[in-house]
């Protein structure tokens, strides 16, 4: 039916109540959709088309396009509403969303905070044990920026923080960390307002792009101290010693030698002692006081070597020696006796670390003090142990078994106890009982239940693991075997079917064997309960600042020979030497190569590792798998060499095998190798 014939009836007619309003007589109505998306904004109504005639194609077209234009409008302008809403968002909103706080809360604390005249985040941390990481996260929302925690391993670089004051970064609200992939990494407070200043390009012309990190005010703080000195603990050591000019005699008198310790010069000298030592990543601080006038010497050890620090005139030395005293409360009137202790530093100073002292009497009337900075914390992951492909299947496979004995071994600071908390993390699941005896506890995780050994109570590792044997444990680990009666122990829960691990103080792993059995163990019983035995040493690791270079033939072929030393002795060489030594380069090329071609490194130097050319330590590793070769031999009682011949047969790698393997890896030298390595 075509429009001429439709017919409208006379007794339908629009809303009068409309035309009343309006004024107009609607005679007829255009009504279309303002639909923005999926949502109908709301309808557009066009009455009367001027000529009287129907509303034409072109006009249904025109009110269409209309329709799409308000619709637009609309919705930008509801976005507009929004981000007003949204502006009035605070930075700490995600800790509501995270359930750290209740949303009622963060009213009550931002009001605390304005009325107090007080920084919200300090409310937070102080009235609700809100931590830096919890409001991080939330900061990181807000500014659209990754957020950027404290770390205590950064060390200061002179080319970044040399030419920066501090007061000028407080004052600015910014600092530049290190130089990333994305551009020179900058920790701020207020990421826009950095942004927004442009004086971050300023300061840094050579750099092109900058990559920005938010982080709390108090880590800020922290950061800013670590690497210019903390300001509350003064400016450099230097001006600290400086500073403590009033000289404090060798006084006889406790009174007023304690009142010296309590010095505020001394005590900020000692604590800045220790913070450095930390951000130095030292292992060790040795306070070396010499007799008469001579100066304290004050020592760091850094990745296994000593460092001279800083020397102290010899009237500060008691001084020193008591306040170190007084932090571990032993007793300031001994001197003539060896004392030791721990220092929890949290209540002295900004970092959450603990010290084991011991203090020793020295010739000339003087103490000398070490400090053991405990390694606190969380336990590597096996994937991070620096162990070689080889090795980890082999580990893995190893304790991965029901029960048996295995050893870590390894001299004093050579990481056994790291390695024996990555074993346990692997094994540590839900349906697994760990019971560990330790001396001391400084490594912690979940799901272990951990013993702190008391000698002074009686309460050593023999006693302990007689404990453990009623307590169900599937896992045992006992800090040491030192006694017959602790590792006859381990044997006899490795036989009644539980899994026990150890340490030694041995050098290889074949020697072990000796030593154990030496010390009184059957034989037959000890060759079915070992599982493996595991060598360690640290070398130490080359800095970033290494340099590649392709070795020639004849230091190729020296380097070969030196690792094929204990691989001669074995059948398959003495056959026919020179085509496994082709084979060993061979299989070399293809596994380290690049395209293959060797490449060995060496050390240069730069200001990360104070010119030595080495940061940080490797893991070697010498891996024992009691095969039944290795077996057989235990219940003869088989010399070392042979032990060893059968191991290196059946596919153990020694330490310096291993060490060598890491230098085609790029991580270390030949030097650093052989200074670990007896053999």
């Amino acid at each position: 039916m075509t429009r001429k014939h439709l017919k409208i009836h006379p007794a339908l007619t629009f809303l009068k109540e409309v035309d009343k309003r309006s004024g107009y007589r609607t005679r007829q109505m255009l009504a279309a959709p303002i639909v923005g998306g999926d949502v109908l904004h709301g309808v557009l109504q066009v009455i009367n088309n001027k000529n009287d005639q129907p509303f034409s194609g072109l006009e249904v077209e025109g009110v269409t396009q209309l329709c799409k234009t308000l619709a637009t409008a609309i919705r930008q302008r509801v976005q507009k509403a929004e981000d007003g809403l949204r502006s009035k968002a605070t930075k700490y909103d995600r800790l509501v969303a995270d359930g750290v706080m209740s949303a009622a809360e963060l009213e009550q604390c931002l009001h605390e905070a304005r009325t107090n005249g007080k920084a919200v985040e300090h409310v937070l941390m102080a009235h609700y044990k809100v931590r830096p990481a919890q409001i991080g996260p939330s900061l990181s929302k807000f500014f659209r920026v990754p957020y950027e925690p404290f770390n205590s391993g950064r060390i200061r670089s002179e080319m970044l923080h040399g030419p920066l004051k501090r007061d000028f970064l407080e004052e600015q609200g910014w600092i530049p960390l290190e130089e990333s992939p994305e551009g020179l990494v900058i920790m701020c407070v207020d990421p826009e307002a950095v942004r927004g200043s442009r004086v971050v390009p300023q300061v840094f012309q050579r750099m092109t792009k900058f990559a920005y990190r938010v982080t709390t005010q108090t880590e800020f703080q922290e950061t800013l101290a670590q690497l210019f000195g903390a300001g509350v603990e003064g400016g450099s050591i230097d001006q600290l010693l400086a500073d403590m000019d009033t000289p404090i005699e060798d006084l006889i008198n406790d009174d007023s030698l304690e009142s010296a310790a309590a010095d505020n010069e001394l005590v900020k000298f000692v604590n800045k002692v220790i913070i450095d030592a930390n951000n130095q990543k030292a292992s060790d601080i040795h306070i070396e006081p010499m007799p008469g006038k001579l100066k304290t010497g004050i020592r760091f050890r850094i990745d296994g070597t000593l460092m001279p620090y800083i020397e102290v005139p010899a009237h500060f030395r008691q001084a020193m020696v008591t306040r170190l005293k007084i932090m571990c409360d032993l007793d300031i009137s001994e001197r003539r006796k060896p004392q030791d202790g721990k220092i929890k530093f949290k209540k002295y100073g900004p970092l959450d670390i603990e010290l084991r002292v011991a203090t020793i009497p020295s010739a000339g009337g003087v103490e000398d003090v070490v400090m053991r900075i405990l390694a606190a914390g969380e336990p590597i992951p096996l994937d991070k142990l620096g162990l070689t492909p080889h090795n980890k299947e082999r580990v893995i496979r190893t304790v991965e078994k029901p029960y048996g004995l295995f050893y870590v071994c390894g001299p004093t600071g050579s990481g056994k106890t790291t390695t024996l908390h990555s074993i346990l993390k692997h094994l540590n699941t839900p349906d697994t009982k760990i019971w560990t005896a330790e001396d001391p506890v400084e490594i912690t995780q979940k799901g272990l239940r951990q013993v702190q050994i008391n000698r002074k109570a009686g309460i050593d590792f023999a006693l302990v693991m007689r404990a453990f044997l009623r307590a169900d444990p599937d896992i045992i680990m006992v800090g040491e075997s030192r006694d017959k009666e602790t590792v006859a122990m381990g044997v006899e829960a490795s036989l009644t079917g539980h899994l026990v691990f150890s340490t030694l103080h041995t050098n290889s792993a074949p020697e072990s064997i000796t030593r154990l059995l030496d010390m009184g163990m059957d034989p037959f019983n000890f060759a079915d309960a070992l599982l493996g035995i595991l060598a360690q040493r640290l070398a130490k690791k080359l800095c970033d600042c290494k340099e590649g270079y392709v070795p020639d033939n004849t230091e190729l072929r020296r380097f070969a020979v030196e690792y094929a030393e204990e691989l001669r002795h074995s059948s398959a060489w003495k056959a026919d030497y020179d085509g496994e030594m082709q084979n060993l380069v061979d299989g070399w090329a293809s596994s380290y190569g690049d395209g293959g071609q060797l490449k060995f490194y060496r050390a240069v130097g730069c200001d990360k590792c104070n010119k030595t050319g080495y940061k940080g330590r490797i893991g070697l590793h010498e891996l024992l798998i009691a095969d039944d070769p290795i077996k057989k031999l235990i219940q003869e009682r088989a010399r070392v060499a042979e032990v060893f011949a059968a191991a290196v047969e059946g596919g153990m790698r020694t330490l310096k095998m291993d060490g060598m393997e890491k230098i085609m890896m790029g991580l270390t030298d030949i030097k650093m190798v052989r200074q670990v390595c007896i053999k």
